[in-house]
């Protein structure tokens, strides 16, 4: 049985997250899984809604967040990450679908987050595992 992941890809920081959105899919092939929705948001903080759709599609096993909240000058990068985090994690367990934390932050700068692109591998590799583990 082929798994079917959607992805919710944050289009701030795009020249980020577009990178990870190409390892992850690269991966998700390797594993034998099939990305069969993309939804666009405007950036992290934006996902929820996006994430809740997708999961009440039945044609979706798990969900892979993609996105990157770099520092700023205020804690703001930190709020968006605890936000979008928790509500992530209440979805995940309302629907019983895994939905897994790629999303790089906070506390980082430009360079840190360049280094931390493999986030969207370890969270489609996470989503396969699961749904694998629990079905």
């Amino acid at each position: 049985m082929t798994i079917n992941i959607g992805f919710v890809v944050a289009e701030f920081n795009r020249d980020i997250t577009y990178q990870m959105e190409i390892l992850g899919e690269e991966h998700a092939k390797f594993l034998g899984a099939k990305v069969a929705q993309k939804i666009y948001v405007p950036g992290a903080y934006d996902m929820p809604l996006a994430i809740k759709k997708m999961c009440e599609d039945k044609n979706i096993d798990a969900v892979v967040t993609i996105g990157c909240v770099i520092e700023g000058d205020t804690k703001h990068d930190e709020v968006v990450v605890a936000q979008v985090t928790r509500k992530m994690t209440d979805m995940s367990l309302e629907y019983g679908k895994p939905i897994t934390l790629g999303i790089s932050g906070p506390g980082m700068t430009r360079m840190q987050a360049m280094d931390r692109m493999d986030y969207a591998k370890r969270a489609v590799e996470a989503a396969v595992k699961l749904c694998q583990r629990i079905q």
